[in-house]
């Protein structure tokens, strides 16, 4: 009876939620279609009968958790409802496409098509050997973008259930939210959703730190909202006698963003100064547009608090290349304190919480293209000529994924967005890939400027011309943007392969002359004489006229007593003789995994190594990366690199513990700034060689107008170590701050 009656309660969970996903699909202005949305979550009820996730909810919940987060918080319609509630059938169930087809439709049945091939493909266990499943991902979202919406929502729901699963599998799951899933939704708008993505990695990641910060900001909640109040008032006033109808909301910064800063910054929490913020949500009136409704706002916040003259944002009169549109500024409060203030139109604030769907929903015409629109069809194009090495491609395309962008201006006064950092060969690539290759080099506010010169806001670019040039190697450091890279790299690798059947062709010639053939015997004799791994390299060497064939009798007749150049390289696995110029190294037998490894001193260097990249030590958060010859590299988890591994191999990551016994020492470096008092040195001095017994590697101590500021290298076995000498050095009166300066 008792299994009963959980069966009848899980049945009527699977129906609240069900109802509750029919009640906010109600509230939105979509045509309402309840009876296909019924149709399909009465299907994937039926086909995942029975089967559970790992936290042991049935797995129904997820597609409709999945469905919510897709009709409520991405703003998307029925066609997108019935796809999210069916998007794991096809790859957990006996159904096929052509069943969804049949049901459903040819649209439905395509994006879930289209989520099937993405589910375990772009990030799954091998999916940093497999170049073509990344590119699947791009390929489904250029031809249909609700398809990554759905994906993100997916994913934004494993998130928030990640407590579930075990922590190298957590690892693995953070690595690609924060690698890729995150930046896509800031790319698309989504904002409040890239903002739970980054906040959830980094609570799962590093839950101390998140708690910390958390309680941080639960301690300070009274006196904040005490000073918005009184900030506010005086706005709420003055926009009220103007005759508008608006919306005041206090915006807390995320804890990620807040450790971000901290990190990047090295400061404590006490020195982030812009937690709070005030947006403004207005209701336009009539008869005026909503561009010179935002000035006409600003001019009546700037009569109440001065304005800072380089904190303006001027985001209406050119948006973001996601749709995002406002004007912020930010003003001295009451107190002192900076404050920024954002100011939206409704529309605004539906595009900026929503992204993608609440623009398409403002579109005004068929030539209405957005900065989205051109980066889809930027994204098709680069699809065209795709890195090779799946790494690479990845890489390549994030490069313009979560860049800030600037505005620049061409010759006749139209304006290009461009990544911040971009260059004036990117720009000429931008513009068009025969300008780019034949660039060499450009007038800037009518000054010439070399090719690498980095772009700022404002600037008027004119690219110089030759039909003389060609692409040098260096030209791949000058560029930023990922369709500069690929088309410098499309070139040299056309390059490469004329090279290769030049060189072919030469030595063909010279064998012939020599009546000797271009068997496996003599290109092996070849390739130890000049010391080559493969043949294809050996052909591109002579291409470029690298190699003196005037030597082949001595290589091919009367090859010299020597040890086989190739035997040292047995061990090294590579593949020749394709047409690719790029060499494809495939990685050796994985060993076995551990699931756990316990660092302790008996075991380093034989078992595990630390990373040199950031240097984790004892009570560092950690994570570990099983490479090729079984050792476990072990890294920081907020390590770049490890974002990486953990993304790129999520197979290959350890959980990892410390277990120390405070016999080994490492090099850490602690950042003191204070007030230049006579002695002040020596108190710190004191602390560190007399109370703790520390042993000091170097010492730098700079003083400038007063403050001193002191860098001290010395030898700790844990961060317990570090966290309670902080806060000894902390007690001098004279300091004002002590920061670890960690390695990333």
């Amino acid at each position: 009876m008792e299994e009963k009656a959980k069966i009848l309660t899980e049945e009527e969970a699977i129906q609240q939620e069900f109802q509750t996903l029919q009640n906010e699909y109600k509230q939105t202005a979509h045509r309402q279609k309840i009876e296909i949305i019924t149709k399909a979550f009465n299907f994937a009820n039926a086909a995942h009968k029975g089967i559970r996730r790992r936290s042991g909810e049935p797995y129904i919940m997820h597609p409709l958790a999945v469905a919510r987060i897709v009709v409520g918080e991405i703003g998307l319609g029925s066609t997108s409802i019935c796809s999210a509630l069916l998007h794991d059938v096809v790859e957990d169930t006996d159904y096929t496409v052509e069943d969804i087809e049949n049901l459903f439709g040819p649209k439905i049945a395509s994006i879930v098509d289209g989520l099937t091939k993405i589910s375990g493909g772009v990030f799954g266990e091998h999916a940093s050997e497999q170049a073509e499943n990344f590119r699947k991902l791009l390929l489904t979202m250029s031809e249909d973008i609700r398809v990554i919406l759905i994906k993100i929502a997916d994913r934004l729901h494993n998130m928030r259930t990640l407590g579930s699963m075990p922590t190298a599998k957590q690892l693995k799951i953070i690595g690609e939210t924060l690698y890729i899933y995150a930046p896509l939704a800031h790319r698309l708008g989504l904002f409040p959703i890239k903002t739970e993505l980054e906040n959830l990695s980094f609570k799962y990641e590093h839950p101390d730190t998140y708690a910390m910060i958390e309680q941080k900001i639960a301690a300070d909640k009274a006196a904040r909202m005490e000073f918005y109040d009184q900030f506010s008032a005086p706005i709420n006033k003055k926009l009220t006698a103007l005759g508008y109808q608006f919306v005041l909301t206090a915006r807390i910064k995320s804890v990620y963003s807040i450790w971000k800063k901290m990190s990047t910054r090295n400061i404590p929490f006490e020195e982030i100064y812009d937690l709070l913020a005030l947006r403004i949500i207005f209701k336009p009136k009539p008869d005026i547009s909503e561009k010179e409704q935002c000035w006409l706002i600003y001019s009546a916040i700037t009569e109440i608090y001065k304005p800072h003259p380089e904190r303006i944002r001027d985001w209406i009169s050119t948006p973001k290349a996601n749709g995002y549109e406002a004007l912020h500024v930010t003003v001295m409060g009451q107190d002192g304190q900076w404050v920024e203030v954002q100011i939206r139109s409704e529309r605004m604030h539906e595009i900026a919480e929503k992204g993608l769907a609440a623009h398409w929903k403002y579109k005004t015409g068929e030539h209405d293209e957005s900065e989205l629109d051109k980066w889809l069809k930027a994204i098709k194009e680069m699809l065209k000529h795709p890195e090779p090495n799946a790494i690479d491609f990845m890489d390549t395309f994030k490069l313009n994924l979560f860049a800030s962008e600037i505005f620049v201006f061409t010759p006749k006064g139209e304006i290009k967005t461009l990544p911040q950092g971009a260059t004036a060969l990117d720009f000429a690539f931008m513009l068009h890939s025969d300008l780019g290759l034949r660039c060499i080099g450009a007038k800037v506010n009518h000054k010439l400027v070399p090719l690498n010169y980095v772009l700022k806001g404002g600037d008027q670019v004119e690219v110089l011309t030759s039909k003389k040039q060609t692409p040098q190697k260096e030209w791949l450091n000058f560029v930023t943007t990922a369709r500069a890279q690929s088309r410098i790299k499309v070139y040299f690798r056309r390059e490469e392969r004329l090279r290769m059947l030049q060189g072919e062709k030469a030595l063909k010639i010279e064998m012939g002359k020599l009546e000797l053939p271009l068997d496996t015997e003599n290109l092996n004799k070849l390739l130890s004489y000049y010391k080559v791994l493969s043949k294809n390299e050996l052909m591109r060497q002579i291409g470029y006229g690298n190699l003196n064939l005037s030597e082949l009798p001595k290589a091919l007749i009367k090859p010299k007593k020597q040890e086989n150049f190739l035997w040292r390289y047995l061990k090294l696995p590579f593949t020749s003789s394709n047409n690719n110029s790029t060499s494809t190294t495939a990685a050796p037998a994985l060993p076995k995994k551990e699931n756990n490894i316990i660092l302790t001193e008996e075991n380093a260097d034989k078992q595990y190594q630390l990373a040199p990249c950031c240097r984790p030590i004892p009570g560092d958060n950690i994570m570990g990366y099983l490479d090729d010859s079984g050792v476990v590299i072990i890294h920081k988890r907020q390590c770049p690199i490890a974002t990486k591994l953990k993304t790129n191999f999520g197979s290959r990551i350890v959980t990892a513990e410390w277990q120390t016994h405070k016999v080994f020492s490492f090099v850490e470096t602690l950042e003191v700034r204070g007030i230049d008092k006579m002695g002040v040195i020596i108190e710190i001095l004191k602390i560190i060689s007399g109370k703790y017994s520390m042993n000091i590697k170097a010492l730098k101590v700079e003083s400038e107008a007063g403050i001193f500021t002191g860098t001290f290298e010395i030898y700790v076995h844990d961060t317990e170590e570090i966290k309670e000498l902080c806060e000894n050095i902390r007690k001098i009166k004279e300091v004002n701050s002590v920061q670890r300066i960690e390695k990333q």
